[in-house]
């Protein structure tokens, strides 16, 4: 068995023994501290539909059932207080290996991105590189989009599941994302790169990059010796990446142990029918996309989606797109995409291509309308679909990301932001495939550009080298 195909497996096993803990922590060892958060969860839901009843705050009823929600807040923080306490050695073999890219992406991105825009050296190659690269993900975002509202309309989950509804004052704890062009900006452009890199914007060290990597063109001879020093600098990055990628068994161990420890598989049960039809229409998703990959890059496109097996599988079983990053750019050299267009189309990706958080906010923004009854018209729809598609762009690294769009958004209709309490507890399984997709979708960009460049060569063999010089 070859390298890949060893961390391939031993990604896939862990997954397995991870869920099997998992299930057995949440049965024996946690069944107590979830049943508590449950019943409080629903306690607090009961007073907070008497506490609607009073109109009159200054009544004593009124005093004695804030009092008593407060008691029940309290159970369910201790509670999940101590569940979190005993997840500890599971979650941080997640979070060392998540810390571990982190501190990998930025580097990578700058280092690869500046040598890729240095050997393009012409300010117009840039521009049209990056013209064909925003011409896809727009595409892309918008058949997602549309995929996502065409689905929830046929299934109706929101109307079928007839979930008790949350009380109106519910706190779910998502902060709305305001339609803001000042926001969005300042979120594109640096201030600081440092900053940017301390932070990890992402899309801020792409357009830092982007600058200096003409600049360094442009300079001619003197620039050879930065994008010389880039260039080994990139693949002692890409070396360390080979390090931190042997740890991802373990982190997948461990994320998928402790998401079903407290999730539990009863979960499953309860919302089987939106989870069955979200997973439905996001492979339809993938096959319309490996379908458009087809048409453009013919067989290939299979030999592609055999390459990200890997990738996707980290992204799945971490619901982190970010923790494949590295190994996606490696198996997209390695499929023949060229340095500098992967480089490119990569980063930007993570900001500007993310196909599954597409598809599941028009998905999810519409489950949650009908399951108030609200019907909009298709005019509504298809304006929510347009601001979805403004207001989703450029939040990559957000946490829970998705959530707060959709909660921006929905407010725009009047659709009760309480709502959001429907799909909170299922959120994390369902990130775990909208990661998988977005790495699907970036990788499909990356490779589609490459052939529209014409700088998409027959496959490199797999070396111990992890990036090679065009």
């Amino acid at each position: 068995m070859s390298k890949h195909n060893r961390l391939t497996f031993f990604i896939f096993l862990a997954l397995v023994i991870g869920v099997g803990l998992g299930y057995y922590l949440n049965v024996k060892s946690f069944s107590t501290y979830n049943d508590n958060i449950t019943n409080a969860e629903n306690r607090i839901k009961a007073l907070d539909g008497q506490i609607l009843k009073i109109k009159d705050t200054t009544a004593v009823a009124y005093t004695s059932l804030v009092a008593e929600k407060k008691v029940e807040a309290g159970v369910r923080a201790e509670n999940e207080r101590i569940r979190e306490k005993k997840l500890e050695p599971l979650t941080l073999l997640s979070d060392i290996f998540l810390r571990l890219i982190k501190m990998i992406v930025a580097p990578l991105v700058f280092t690869t991105l500046v040598v890729g825009v240095a050997k393009v050296g012409d300010i117009k190659a840039v521009g049209r590189i990056g013209g064909k690269t925003m011409l896809w993900f727009l595409s892309a975002s918008l058949l997602s989009l549309v995929l996502g509202m065409i689905m929830v309309n046929i299934f109706k989950p929101g109307l079928a599941m007839n979930l008790p509804l949350p009380p109106d004052n519910i706190d779910t704890g998502i902060e709305k994302a305001a339609l803001s062009v000042k926001d969005f900006i300042s979120h594109i452009v640096p201030k600081s790169m440092t900053e940017a890199m301390a932070t990890n914007e992402i899309l801020q060290i792409v357009v830092f990059s982007l600058f200096f990597g003409v600049a360094t063109a442009a300079i001619g001879e003197k620039g050879k010796i930065v994008i010389e020093f880039f260039d080994s600098v990139a693949h002692i990055i890409l070396k360390v990446t080979g390090y931190v990628m042997n740890f991802a068994p373990f982190a997948v161990f461990g994320a998928m142990a402790a998401i079903v420890a407290k999730q539990g598989l009863g979960v499953l049960s309860t919302y089987a029918l939106f989870i069955g039809e979200f997973y439905f229409s996001m492979m339809l998703l993938w096959a319309v996309l490996i379908f458009i990959g087809f048409l453009i890059l013919k067989g290939r496109v299979f030999n592609l989606m055999s390459r990200m097996k890997e990738p996707v599988m980290l992204a799945f079983s971490t619901a982190s797109s970010e923790a494949a990053f590295p190994k996606t750019m490696m198996q997209l050299e390695r499929f023949g995409c060229k340095d500098k267009i992967v480089s490119f189309v990569l980063p930007l990706g993570y900001s500007f291509n993310l196909d599954g958080s597409m598809l599941y906010m028009t998905f999810a923004s519409l489950f949650i309308a009908q399951s108030y009854g609200i019907h909009l018209s298709f005019d509504q729809q298809i304006t929510m679909l347009l601001i979805l598609m403004l207001t989703s762009k450029g939040i990559a690294g957000v946490p829970r990301a998705s959530l707060v769009v959709i909660a921006g958004t929905i407010a725009t209709f009047n659709i009760p932001e309480a709502g959001l309490a429907l799909l909170i507890g299922i959120d994390p399984l369902l990130d775990m495939g909208r990661s998988a997709t977005n790495v699907v979708g970036n990788s499909l960009a990356t490779a589609v550009v490459s052939k529209w460049e014409g700088a998409l060569t027959g496959p490199l063999e797999e070396t111990n080298e992890v990036l090679i010089n065009n």
